[in-house]
């Protein structure tokens, strides 16, 4: 892959003030108006006094190779899908270019790749320059360039304030808090989003603000740290005509007041989305067919001696003689004017920074301010997800007195020992398998976490911790609503000591089920696959605990199956717990001439081969694998978030 970008004129640190208490939109305006998105050019802001950036692309080529099939012969030559040929343009500050043409023609490949947001590991960092100097790598076109996907992906129980918060909290580190507010209070302005900054974002199952009100949040999510370029890969797409409207004055409205350049992928903008573009690129099977305004492609068409219909727009009937566009553009090319100044051999981008701009932060280390931002949100989710709360606490209570009840006052006889050992087991699986609810949530948080910390938000280490930190007290009380039902109903060893040893085993175990299924969420693409897998593993763990198989019969090539299962070390640890204390109890008689005892707590323990009282190397163990999981989490979300695109 071969590309060249240069972004011209020289970017001044600290000299353009994204958000200024004086650009808000006029205050007559309703904000259902299309009008609403302009704001008058900010006083005391010199347009003159601005820079003029331009960012120029020369020669971009891009080609996958695409995936060997299953049926294939491994040594038949796999050909590479060619998605850009050469793609050449110039995009302009106060201006919207438009990237159009049929589907499959490269138009988000083209938005991704200037984005640095392509898996590509050709890449040829030397070929991209900004201000005539050029770049390291893709990471700093990610800098650069704020990127909005055509996913909106957002937290949908946080607000609309609450979730622009929250990204000036990660984003904009250097500011005082006052200063985040005062840039996020006129962010939510110039986004039209007043009537809508306490609602929840919502999503398809919870109800909040509308589509294209969720679309400029998710521009407001990555310009928040004011980036000169802005990407948006089909920011109409989904929208009625209205709101999609409404999205392209916005984007109008900032490129011309803040001088910023603005990209656009889309399919076929209505005839009032048009007066808002300055230039279209015109792509047909990964090449330029058009590159200039609209009226130069009305004169281009002209020229082949066609007319437009009056039913359609020049845009719309282009896209019916791509053919004989490209054709001509080809007789025609001549690439862009990119300035006499050679490129320097030096980053054009600093590296760190006070203006207020993202800064790149690696996810292998700790950071405070990171931790607490995220333990709040973390919080606020939990705490507004009212289903996962409820089955939590429901799946507690029902669990510890329906096991209390079927297990009521158990004797201390042999018959007893029996019934203890299985309501052991059965707590067990109950317990590893209840947390499995909250993969669907995992699966949704990983989409937003690949996303910010792709864009230096925070490091990946921090949403582990912050993690840990939120869920240790909420796991903690729902051991606890399952430990004391069932442990005084079923009358289990009397003492204090015993029945806090329980409850804490009970609360580790919730915690290794809650790291499995993490990880497992990790891993896994979607929620079918993931709850397949947990129960595939959970199943494994159970059928090589012990409790079916004795050590002694499990084979040798299936034997560490049996040290690394989840359920035999706190199944051990229940049964130590309760036994040890009472090893000189006796739970069966031999009522023969002289009555003697023939099973006292020691036997039991002995028939499971616990002789010594290993508690605590168990707690030790069980804290091991929670530990373990979370850190092979942290290592695949870290390998995701550096091959993601989002």
């Amino acid at each position: 892959m071969a590309a060249c970008f240069h972004l011209s004129g020289q970017l001044e640190e600290d000299s353009t003030v994204l958000f200024s208490t004086s650009n808000s939109p006029e205050e007559s305006a309703s904000p259902s108006s299309s009008s609403y998105y302009h704001s008058p050019t900010p006083t005391g802001t010199s347009d003159v006094s601005k820079p003029a950036h331009e960012l120029a692309v020369r020669g971009l080529s891009y080609s996958v190779r695409p995936d060997t099939s299953l049926g294939q012969p491994v040594f038949w030559k796999i050909e590479p899908v060619h998605i850009l040929k050469s793609v050449s343009f110039v995009a302009r500050c106060s201006e919207i270019l438009a990237v159009v043409g049929p589907s499959g023609t490269g138009k988000s490949t083209l938005i991704r790749a200037i984005a640095g947001r392509v898996r590509d590991s050709g890449f040829d960092p030397k070929c991209i320059s900004v201000d005539y100097r050029r770049m390291t790598g893709p990471n700093q076109l990610r800098k650069i360039c704020g990127f909005v996907a055509q996913e909106d992906n957002l937290l949908p129980l946080l607000t609309v304030k609450e979730t622009l918060m929250y990204e000036a909290r990660f984003r904009l580190r250097e500011m005082s808090r006052s200063e985040k507010e005062e840039r996020v209070e006129s962010l939510i302005q110039e986004l039209g989003l007043v009537h809508v900054g306490d609602t929840f974002v919502g999503d398809e199952e919870n109800r909040g603000i509308s589509g294209g009100e969720r679309k400029r949040v998710s521009i407001g999510v990555d310009i928040i740290h004011d980036p000169p370029v802005l990407l948006l890969d089909e920011p109409t797409s989904g929208l009625d005509s209205k709101s999609a409207l409404q999205v392209i004055e916005l984007l109008s409205s900032m490129s011309k007041h803040k001088h910023r350049i603005v990209i656009i992928s889309i399919h076929q903008p209505s005839y009032r989305i048009l007066r808002y573009i300055s230039n279209y690129l015109v792509l047909s099977r990964g090449s330029v067919v058009h590159d200039g305004t609209l009226q130069s492609l009305e004169e281009t068409i002209s020229l082949l001696g066609l007319e437009v219909p009056p039913q359609l727009n020049a845009l719309e009937f282009a896209m019916e003689i791509l053919p004989k566009l490209e054709e001509s553009y080809q007789t025609n090319k001549s690439s862009p004017t990119l300035g006499h100044k050679e490129a320097f051999s030096y980053p054009a981008w600093p590296e760190t920074g006070n203006s207020g701009r993202v800064q790149e932060h690696w996810p292998y280390f700790m950071d405070a301010s990171e931790i607490g931002s995220l333990c709040s949100r973390f919080w606020k989710v939990i705490y507004r997800t009212k289903q996962l709360l409820l089955a939590r606490t429901m799946q507690a209570i029902v669990g510890g007195f329906g096991l209390g009840s079927v297990y009521v006052k158990v004797r201390k006889n042999e018959g007893g020992v029996a019934e203890r050992l299985g309501l052991f087991a059965f707590s067990l699986s109950f317990l590893l398998s209840s947390t499995v609810e909250a993969l669907p949530i995992y699966l949704q948080e990983r989409r937003v976490l690949m996303k910010e910390s792709s864009r230096g938000a925070y490091r990946i280490s921090s949403y582990m911790i912050a993690n840990t930190i939120v869920f240790l007290p909420v796991l903690f009380a729902v051991a606890l609503l399952f430990s004391v039902p069932v442990y005084w109903l079923v009358g289990l060893n009397p003492s204090l000591a015993a029945f806090a040893f329980f409850s804490f085993v009970v609360w580790v175990i919730v915690l290794m089920a809650s790291s499995l299924v993490l990880f497992l969420s990790a891993v896994s693409p979607d929620f079918i696959s993931g709850n397949s897998l947990i129960c595939t593993v959970l199943g494994a763990f159970f059928l090589f605990s012990g409790y079916f198989i004795p050590k002694e019969s499990i084979p040798k090539y299936w034997i560490f199956m049996y040290y690394v299962s989840l359920y035999r070390y706190p199944l051990d640890s229940l049964l130590k717990n309760e036994y040890w204390s009472e090893r000189g109890r006796c739970f069966k008689w031999d009522m023969g001439d002289v009555p003697r005892c023939v099973m006292t707590g020691q036997d039991v323990l002995r028939s499971r081969g616990l002789d010594h009282d290993g508690r605590w190397v168990n707690v030790g163990i069980m804290l091991g694998f929670f530990v373990l999981y979370r850190v092979l989490c942290w290592l695949i979300l870290v390998w995701r978030a550096s091959k993601t695109t989002i």
